[in-house]
């Protein structure tokens, strides 16, 4: 789901039907890619009320979750789950230099206007690597929803962005990963049987999961 400031409308949607769907879509593929050890730490930006940050810490990961809004902060500790949550901005992390194992930023970055800055940010305080979870600009999603409704402030970015923001990364990554899901959106039962047919190594599906490994 793109971007809402409130609170319970997003956490609502992911508890409806398809939101659940795209949401175990979206959080197979991240999962699929990051691949990490119980305990694992892993600092979420722009966690939002936290319905990732769950997802990670359910498989055994130390999150914590960061975000710059302090109701959906608030939100999120009413969920009582073992995440612990901040405030913070994404351009300046208040952590030291690889403090976390990882770093994730999950719909969240298509709405840092920096993203060289928050991506540089995330290296700076990762030891092994960063999961992102973006808009595809090649989707049919894209043609869908951008510029409309809760996704028009929403930065549409593609593997080439991905590739020209890692590029400038100190130190150099080693690898990058990628997956990609929702191929034909908003169409029920359609969408779900459509989903199997395509392989989310094709980059053309909504959301785009992206792993950069230190």
């Amino acid at each position: 789901m793109a971007y809402t400031d409130d609170p319970e409308k997003y956490n609502d949607w992911y508890q409806s039907k398809y939101g659940a769907w795209l949401g175990q879509l979206e959080y197979s593929a991240l999962k699929h890619l990051i691949q990490t050890s119980n305990n694992a730490t892993i600092l979420d930006v722009g966690c939002g009320t936290g319905y990732f940050s769950r997802r990670f810490s359910a498989d055994g990961l130390n999150v914590t979750g960061i975000d710059p809004e302090p109701g959906m902060i608030k939100f999120a500790i009413t969920l009582n789950s073992d995440v612990r949550y901040i405030l913070g901005n994404a351009l300046a992390l208040p952590y030291r230099n690889n403090e976390f194992d990882y770093c994730s930023a999950i719909t969240s970055f298509c709405f840092i206007d920096e993203p060289h800055k928050a991506l540089s940010e995330m290296w700076r305080v990762s030891k092994k690597g960063l999961v992102l979870g973006l808009l595809n600009r090649h989707s049919l999603l894209y043609l869908q929803k951008s510029g409309r409704g809760s996704y028009a402030e929403a930065r549409w970015d593609s593997i080439g962005d991905v590739i020209q923001w890692v590029d400038s990364l100190k130190p150099e990554a080693t690898d990058l990963k990628f997956q990609s899901v929702i191929f034909l959106p908003g169409l029920g039962i359609i969408s779900k049987k459509v989903e199997t047919l395509f392989s989310s190594n094709i980059p053309f599906g909504g959301f785009l999961a992206v792993f950069i490994h230190h």
